[in-house]
C-alpha cells in the first residue's frame, strides 16, 4: 500500500466509530439491527445461520478494519484459539510463550498428550531462543504482553524470522487491542482476540476472534467454525461492537490511569516488584508471598476480585491460585486490570489495602 493511499485511510480512533455501519442513505439506522434468525430465504447470500449472520459482518467489518485483514468471529475467545491450533498439521509443532494464557497452554498440552503435536516453551522476550526452536515448528504462538508475567515480545524480528523458516506467526492481540498493536503489520500471519475483554469492554459479553492477512487462511478458519458450530450469537456481537464505538476513549483513560498506579505502586510498602509493559491496561505487581497478595486481594473495596479483565471497572486477582497457572510466575503476584475510574481513588484503595 502506497504512503499516499495510507494516509488517506481512517485512523483507528475513527474506524471504532465508522466502520460495520449501515450505508448512510436516508431512512437507514445509524447501526446494524440485531438479526435473530436461524434460516434465511433461499436464493440469497445466506441460508442458515450457522454459515453467517448481518450482526456478525458488521462487527467483523469492523474488527477487520482495525487489524488490517479478514476477521472471523467466534462464540468466544478460546474458540478462536482453538480454530487457530486446528491449523497445525498431525505431527507438527508449536512454539509458544511459556506464560501465554493459561488456557491456551492447557489446549497445547491436551494436543501433546493425545500425540497430535509437539509444543516448545519458550521464554518469548528472549528472541534468540525462539528463534532456535523454530526449525521444524508449525506454528509459533506469541502474547505480547504475555498473560500474566507482562514479557514483550520482538513481533516484527519473530514473525520474520518465522516466515522466513515456514512457519505460521500467531499473535494473542488481547491485551494491546488494535489500537495499540497492529501484528499482521508486522509481519503476524493471524491475530486472536479474546473479544470479552477491551474490545466489549463492559464484562457483559463473551466472543472472539481471528483476523488474518491471507485468503487462504481465512478461508480454512471460516470453514472451520461452520463445521465446528462455535458461532457467535447475534445479540453478543451487537453489543461487542457497541462496546468497540468506545474502546478509543475508553484505552485512553485506562492507560493514563494505568500509567499513574505503576508510578504510585514502585515505593509502596510491601511491593517487591511492579511489572508494567509501558502501554495497554494491565499491570502486575508481586508482593513477598501468597499470603501479602491474597491479604491485599481481600482488604480492597474498588477494585473487584475477578479473574477476567478488559472491563470499565478495575479488577485484580493473584494468579498462582489457579493450580494451572506456570509454576514460575510468583506466588505473590496480583494481576491488575487498571478500569476508568478516578485514579487517585484507584490508588487509595490499593495503598490502604497493602496498608
Amino acid at each position: 500500500m502506497s504512503d499516499a493511499r495510507r494516509s488517506a485511510l481512517p485512523r483507528p480512533e475513527t474506524i471504532v466509530v465508522s466502520a460495520g455501519r449501515p450505508p448512510h442513505v436516508p431512512g437507514a439506522p445509524f447501526n446494524e439491527p440485531v438479526t435473530f434468525a436461524s434460516a434465511f430465504v433461499a436464493g440469497g447470500e445466506l441460508e442458515y445461520a450457522r454459515y453467517g449472520n448481518p450482526s456478525w459482518t458488521a462487527l467483523e467489518e469492523a474488527l477487520g478494519a482495525l487489524e488490517g485483514g479478514e476477521c472471523v468471529s467466534f462464540a468466544s475467545g478460546m474458540a478462536a484459539v482453538s480454530a487457530v491450533i486446528h491449523l497445525v498439521p498431525v505431527g507438527g509443532a508449536v512454539v509458544v510463550a511459556r506464560h501465554s494464557y493459561q488456557h491456551t497452554l492447557a489446549l497445547l498440552d491436551d494436543g501433546a498428550r493425545s500425540g497430535r503435536f509437539e509444543v516448545r516453551r519458550v521464554d518469548i522476550a528472549d528472541a534468540d531462543a525462539v528463534e532456535a526452536a523454530l526449525p521444524g515448528a508449525a506454528m509459533v504462538w506469541l502474547e505480547s504482553p504475555t498473560n500474566p508475567a507482562l514479557e514483550l515480545a520482538d513481533i516484527p524480528r519473530l514473525a520474520a524470522a518465522a516466515r522466513a523458516a515456514g512457519v505460521l506467526s500467531v499473535v494473542d492481540n488481547t491485551f494491546a487491542s488494535p489500537l495499540l498493536q497492529r501484528p499482521l503489520e508486522h509481519g503476524a500471519d493471524l491475530v486472536v482476540h479474546s473479544a470479552t475483554k477491551l474490545i466489549a469492554g463492559h464484562s457483559d459479553v463473551v466472543l472472539g476472534a481471528v483476523v488474518t492477512g491471507r485468503d487462504d487462511l481465512a478461508e480454512r478458519i471460516r470453514h472451520h467454525r461452520g463445521l465446528h458450530g462455535a458461532i457467535p450469537g447475534p445479540m453478543e456481537a451487537f453489543l461487542t461492537l457497541r462496546g468497540l464505538r468506545t474502546l478509543s476513549v475508553r484505552l485512553e483513560r485506562a492507560e493514563a490511569n494505568a500509567r499513574e498506579l505503576a508510578r504510585r505502586l514502585a515505593d509502596a510498602p510491601g511491593v517487591v516488584e511492579v511489572r508494567d509493559p509501558g502501554f495497554g491496561t494491565v499491570l502486575a505487581m508481586v508482593l513477598a508471598d501468597a499470603a501479602a497478595a491474597d491479604r491485599v486481594v481481600d482488604r480492597v473495596r474498588l477494585w473487584v476480585s475477578a479473574t477476567s479483565l478488559g472491563g470499565v471497572e478495575s479488577t485484580l486477582e493473584r494468579r498462582r491460585r489457579w493450580a494451572t497457572e506456570a509454576p514460575t510466575i510468583p506466588e505473590g503476584l496480583i494481576r491488575m486490570s487498571v478500569g476508568i475510574e478516578h485514579v487517585d481513588d484507584l490508588a487509595d484503595d490499593l495503598l490502604a489495602a497493602l496498608g
